[in-house]
């Protein structure tokens, strides 16, 4: 494990969000700083000033510093929440539900300790100071692989998932053929009728002996047929209901591991990389605010 309790990808990912940070951090602070040299510039020109005059320069630059300064937290608000963004966007593409717990953002032994990492990462000459005992490092979580092994079963269940609406797609064309296949026999068998009727006056008593005689052979063999579409009828109906079953069962696995999942991601790396993210982001607010009160008049 690596110095912040995260593996090195996660880790280089934390240091170039430090980095572009510090870099907002030192612009804004140079910008703080032009601002008391132009007003040492451009009104500090004269020997004596009244106390009006003094309080007026005073007002002036307390309302350029506070722009400033309220500038810089707007952005810092609004570029954490595009950080939140991108770890959401990626948490819903496993089916993931990320929480936060805002109390751990002002822990003031974690702030230490990452204050201590920005430290070491960006005041050393070298990259070797990271390797000293006896500097503290951020507990790991214990995953244990249980996310990927969730994941896997997740994707396992997902296919079947699949393969079961495909089976019933299957089963449903199976028992519309066999609707169909129906409803051409009991029509053939009304044409038969017909037919039978219309000519039963013109035949003769022996071809007549013998089309009655095949349509009872036909009839038979209808019924025959049509006692065997039943069955496979009822059969295909059964096991379209055992899918069903089948399908609820693992959308109800599904749903298990989904929950099982959430509940363990909840203590993964990720989910305390945020939280160290933005107690760091406070703690840089409240240092700002302790430099600040430097420059305020006493009251």
């Amino acid at each position: 494990m690596a110095e912040l309790g995260v593996n090195d990808h996660h880790q280089n990912e934390l240091i170039n969000y430090m980095r572009f940070a510090r870099s907002n951090r030192a612009l804004r602070l140079k910008t703080i700083d032009s601002c008391f040299q132009d007003l040492k510039s451009s009104r500090l020109v004269e020997d004596t000033f009244t106390v009006d005059e003094v309080s007026e320069m005073f007002d002036g630059l307390q309302v350029v510093v506070h722009g400033e300064v309220e500038s810089e937290l707007i952005n810092t608000a609004h570029t954490n929440v595009l950080l939140l963004r991108q770890l959401f966007s990626q948490a819903e593409k496993f089916y993931l539900k990320l929480q936060s717990d805002i109390s751990e953002l002002e822990n003031r032994e974690l702030l230490e300790q990452v204050a201590e990492f920005e430290k070491a990462e960006f005041t050393s000459s070298s990259k070797k100071a990271h390797q000293e005992p006896n500097r503290p490092k951020l507990a790991p979580l214990n995953e244990g692989g249980v996310s990927e092994l969730l994941n896997k079963e997740i994707a396992r269940l997902q296919e079947e998932n699949n393969k079961l609406k495909t089976r019933l797609r299957t089963i449903e064309t199976q028992v519309t053929g066999t609707l169909d296949e129906k409803c051409k026999l009991e029509k053939a068998l009304k044409d038969l009728q017909k037919t039978q009727s219309d000519q039963k006056d013109t035949l003769k008593s022996k071809e007549i002996a013998t089309l009655e005689n095949t349509v009872e052979t036909l009839k038979c063999d209808f019924k025959k047929t049509l006692d065997n579409t039943t069955v496979t009828q009822k059969n295909l109906e059964d096991n379209l209901a055992a899918t069903k079953q089948d399908l609820l069962k693992v959308q109800e696995q599904l749903t298990i591991a989904e929950k099982e999942l959430e509940k363990k991601f909840q203590q993964t790396a990720a989910y305390r990389n945020m939280k160290e993210m933005l107690t760091k982001k406070n703690e840089q607010i409240k240092e700002i605010r302790k430099r600040l009160l430097k420059y305020e008049p006493d009251e």
